[in-house]
């Protein structure tokens, strides 16, 4: 008779101990709180033989979407693989997944990961490691459709419940369904105050409907549980820091920089993008930086030789053309290139979207607004192919706005302004965009 853990999923392990132990190594990385990895080492030390910790660790590294952690997750994944016979079909599904992520298929994996938590509903790990997927490859209503297969098999009594539940309102959200996502997150939240990613689901329903006074008072007010001990608390201070952006507080988003979304040293590519997003938004409103791009740009360069995530190489292009870095520019674009030529979930992803965007952000880095406009503006109705959120995939129509205004093209400036003004018509940022195009010029009269 097999293991059983706190959901009541089978495990092969025979020791209840380390079994409990990986649960509660789950837990954390649930909550995204440290350090689930130390935690999976430990039960590894003295449970060598553990096929799902392994699995567990592999899984984990894998959805961080960073290229230099390739040989841990490969240490752990071979592990997991010579185990494998002796693992049940849960486990092995899982080890598939990783396989298929790792060997550049992210589609297979997540439809793996998805298959396991179709028939075993109450395996979070397998429905956190599928929703994160879904992120990654902009697969907007699967974010919700993937949760709701499995709701029926949750209730209040089942451990993680909430985490569930905040997974779904992440999936609303960005399905455009503001109303049951705020709710079901602010469930999640009172459920686990410390649920990083639950409280993430409602701060994105304050960024798309424009309550950025309200999101930075929710932010600031809940941080005392989410922040201690939090893997993703860089991310949350992002959204404050476009929260203070709305209200013009330049030195408050840029404190934030220095001071939170920095505070990892920018150790993995999930902060890095942070940064390179706060930083080209700033640029566009005009506002000087500092020096602030060419430490960004360093940490970049190690990662984006060999186009990972095209995702990731467009936001690393962000701060090589903030940091004036042509070389690092022309290296990063013909890494996409290459991508786009080869195999795999990315190199649609680099085809489709990240060679065009890249394009566009040497061409708006140059002054060449005209070629930035003909770059980025075919990509807004399929942005999403190269994964994302609705709040980061924003970044394009923030440039397009921007070079609208610069080139003096009034139409196309007011009709992008238009669009953002009909779903935040309070937002300042905006207002201001609204006034510099209607001082343009039309390009024809008559």
């Amino acid at each position: 008779m097999s293991s059983r853990d706190q959901r009541g999923n089978p495990v092969s392990y025979g020791s209840q101990e380390a079994i409990d132990a990986l649960d509660s190594a789950c837990n954390l990385l649930h909550a995204y709180q440290a350090d689930p990895l130390a935690a999976a080492d430990e039960i590894i030390a003295q449970h060598p033989d553990f096929a799902l910790a392994h699995a567990f660790r592999a899984g984990a590294i894998a959805t961080a979407t960073d290229k230099t952690f390739d040989p841990e997750l490969h240490k752990s994944l071979d592990a997991a693989e010579r185990l494998a016979a002796n693992a049940n079909d849960r486990e092995r599904q899982h080890i598939h997944a990783v396989r298929a992520w790792f060997d550049g298929d992210w589609e297979r994996a997540i439809e793996t990961w998805g298959r396991v938590s179709i028939e075993y509903p109450r395996d979070l790990l397998a429905l956190q490691f599928a929703h994160l997927g879904d992120f990654y490859l902009g697969y907007s209503h699967m974010l919700r459709d993937r949760i709701a297969r499995v709701m029926p098999h949750w209730d209040k009594d089942v451990p993680g419940v909430g985490f569930v539940q905040g997974m779904y309102a992440f999936g609303l959200e960005e399905a455009g369904d503001y109303r049951q996502a705020e709710e079901q997150g602010r469930e999640a939240v009172a459920l686990n105050p410390q649920d990083g990613w639950a409280v993430h689901a409602v701060t994105h329903v304050m960024e798309m409907q424009g309550r950025s006074e309200e999101g930075a008072r929710y932010l600031s007010s809940s941080a005392n549980a989410w922040a201690p001990n939090s893997m993703f608390a860089f991310h949350l201070w992002w959204h404050q820091a476009l929260f203070l952006l709305e209200a013009n507080d330049i030195a408050g988003a840029l404190r934030l920089f220095d001071e939170d979304i920095s505070a990892g040293g920018f150790g993995q590519a999930l902060e890095l993008l942070d940064g390179s997003a706060l930083l080209w938004r700033l640029n566009l409103l005009g506002h000087d930086v500092g020096d602030r791009w060419q430490e960004l740009a360093e940490k970049w360069e190690p990662r984006c030789e060999d186009g990972f995530y095209a995702f990731n190489d467009v936001n690393a292009m962000m701060a090589f053309v903030g940091a004036g870095n042509s070389g690092a520019q022309l290296q990063q674009l013909d890494t996409l290139r290459r991508a786009a030529a080869g195999f795999g979930s990315n190199a649609m992803m680099s085809r489709e979207i990240g060679v065009p965007a890249s394009e566009g952000l040497m061409a708006f880095g140059r002054g060449d607004y005209a070629q930035a406009i003909a770059s980025l503006l075919p990509l807004r109705a399929k942005a999403n192919r190269f994964g994302g959120s609705h709040a980061q995939r924003d970044v394009f129509s923030w440039t397009l706005t921007e070079a609208a205004i610069r080139l003096g093209d009034r139409a196309l400036a007011e009709a992008l302004v238009a669009e953002r003004l009909a779903l935040k018509p309070e937002s300042p940022v905006n207002r201001t965009w609204k006034m510099r195009a209607g001082q343009l010029q039309p390009l024809h009269s008559g």
